[in-house]
């Protein structure tokens, strides 16, 4: 079977370096990919924003399956536009897409439906934003509408941290955003498959959003994660399966919008029990990292069925015992301009180690690696815990040149059962 992978992210090379493990793998082409991923696919010179060019290439290479990675080409619809053509696509259409393109769509299903989250306003002025504040106290979360690569959220701690958050939103002109309260307890991820009407847990993890050492600093995409998120037990796990995320597949095929793909589920584990915070309609990453290092089947039988409507005709998605855990290594700036152009080197000696090094944000110049965005590589590594994972992987980013580059020391430090 030939497959097309459309990403060039960290999360798009651990999803090729599987994907190319399958047998029933011919040709895997990417694009726009990046050098990593080129190691395991064709790269295919291909505009992934001009769908009817995407179509093309799909019908010229015969293509069978097409897993979309990340969630821009997804909530402009993509999966619909080759749906269209009768080629089975392994990610959400536009209107369940919009479970992470829109914070109001998915607060609004949630008040709808009865799933637990935090309570919420949706605002579009300064003034009406300012005027919901009274409501939560000294505290509350604000959060963009759209999509921001995982930035666009606030946790203001006081009252005038929240004003100038607030400021700062509407400074360029009106726009959509959700205030809510600020939920308390450990995070966890949760990620789930669906076709559509059947579900499958596909593993848990805990990321690390903070740019600095101690969970300081402003929100990143990532800066680290490791899986599975301990804090997360099975109860917990039946529990936010059956009153968050089935409730809301079933909402969505009821409305004629059948959401296929995987679903992440960012949950707060209260004393209440699990609320949802947010949905993202495909892997996370750094979060698909650890995922796919632990994941033991194979990812295009798996995929293929999810697409095609097929899920609940395979068994459950098996796990290793063992934990993951990535380090994120980022460009100087990162989460603001980064500094990109830094030469990298030292990955062979890495992944000597036994990690697996995956690329985002790199480019080739001539013989040398050098980065060319924000997060840049994330190194890899299991264990048979998390503490020993995380040894093996800071193992393997001392072996690293980036002096461009920083990181950060304590990813997975905390992590007990206990959140």
């Amino acid at each position: 079977m030939n497959i097309l992978l459309v990403g060039s992210g960290g999360r798009e090379h651990a999803l090729a370096w599987k994907l190319a493990q399958s047998p029933r793998l011919d040709t895997l082409f990417a694009a726009p990919g990046n050098p990593g991923i080129a190691q395991h696919a064709t790269i295919a010179e291909l505009d992934v924003d001009d769908h009817r060019a995407v179509i093309d290439f799909v019908r010229r290479h015969q293509i069978g399956l097409v897993v979309v990675g990340p969630e821009v080409p997804l909530v402009r619809g993509l999966a619909d536009n080759i749906r269209a053509i009768g080629v089975p696509v392994f990610g959400p259409g536009r209107e369940a897409a919009k479970l992470e393109g829109s914070k109001g769509f998915t607060k609004d299903l949630c008040a709808r439906v009865g799933i637990p989250t935090a309570r919420y306003f949706k605002v579009t002025t300064r003034d009406g934003a300012l005027a919901c504040l009274d409501d939560f106290g000294e505290t509350c979360v604000i959060k963009a509408d759209g999509l921001a690569a995982g930035k666009g959220v606030v946790v203001a701690m006081s009252r005038a941290e929240a004003e100038a958050a607030i400021r700062d939103l509407y400074a360029q002109g009106p726009v959509e955003a959700v205030i809510e309260e600020r939920l308390e307890g450990p995070e966890a991820s949760l990620f789930v498959l669906s076709d559509g009407t059947s579900t499958a847990s596909f593993g848990s993890a805990q990321d690390h959003k903070r740019v600095g050492e101690g969970d300081t600093g402003p929100n990143t995409g990532g800066m680290g994660a490791y899986s599975p998120a301990l804090v997360l037990t099975p109860e917990l796990e039946e529990q936010a399966l059956g009153e968050i995320v089935r409730p809301t597949i079933d909402a969505l095929a009821a409305a004629g919008t059948p959401y296929v793909g995987v679903l992440y589920a960012g949950l707060m584990l209260t004393a209440d029990g699990p609320k949802l915070i947010e949905y993202n309609v495909r892997f996370g990453d750094p979060e698909c990292q650890v995922l796919m290092t632990r994941f033991a089947g194979d990812l295009v039988e798996v995929l293929l069925a999810v697409a095609e409507g097929r899920l609940a005709d395979l068994p459950a998605p098996a796990f290793a015992d063992d934990a993951a855990l990535t380090v994120v290594m980022a460009a100087e700036g990162y989460p603001g301009v980064p500094r990109t152009g830094g030469a990298i080197g030292g990955i062979d000696a890495a992944e000597a180690t036994g990690a697996t090094v995956f690329q985002a944000g790199t480019r080739q110049d001539g013989d040398t690696l050098v980065a060319s965005g924000g997060r840049v590589l994330a190194v890899t590594a299991t264990g048979a815990d998390v503490a020993a994972a995380r040894d093996a992987a800071y193992r393997a980013v001392d072996a690293i040149d980036f002096p461009t580059g920083f990181f950060r020391r304590d990813i997975g430090a905390k992590a007990r059962a206990d959140g």
